[in-house]
């Protein structure tokens, strides 16, 4: 368990994870963005786009523990998109989205998006649930093929 305020404690353990005597099934990162304050990246790098450098040096090395072990990182945040998405399709080949969908309170959407290296889209699938009576329920499943 990393138990840093910013991001130089994810950045060790990452770069160390090649030593380890045994590896782990799975690493999960919960609130990834979160290890990553905008100021003092800023000022570190010295570049006003001083979190994106961090964020790009840290999913590096997070991307060679995938050799090793599966890797989940899970961020949060409020509106249509994240702004560091761009950065995320490029590292991560398979990025989950959980948000509400239509008027409904009690349903939301599971996006399921595969990615190139290049991070191109290579596929969609969408599936649409609801929760009623403490029942989760799936409506219906939707997918876009990208590939050509």
């Amino acid at each position: 368990y990393i138990n840093d305020d910013d991001d130089e404690g994810i950045k060790k353990y990452f770069a160390a994870f090649h030593l380890k005597d045994t590896f782990p099934i799975a690493v999960v990162v919960d609130d990834f963005r979160d290890f990553f304050h905008e100021r003092s990246c800023q000022e570190r790098y010295g570049n006003p786009r001083g979190r994106d450098l961090a964020m790009v040096r840290t999913l590096a090395l997070c991307h060679n523990a995938i050799i090793f072990a599966k890797l989940l990182l899970s961020d949060t945040h409020n509106g249509d998109s994240p702004r560091s998405l761009f950065i995320y399709k490029r590292w991560i080949r398979t990025i989950f989205t959980v948000k509400g969908c239509g008027d409904d309170s009690g349903s939301f959407c599971l996006k399921y998006n595969k990615y190139s290296e290049s991070g191109s889209s290579k596929g969609t699938k969408t599936a649409k649930y609801s929760i009623a009576f403490q029942n989760l329920l799936l409506e219906g499943i939707t997918e876009v093929d990208d590939e050509q």
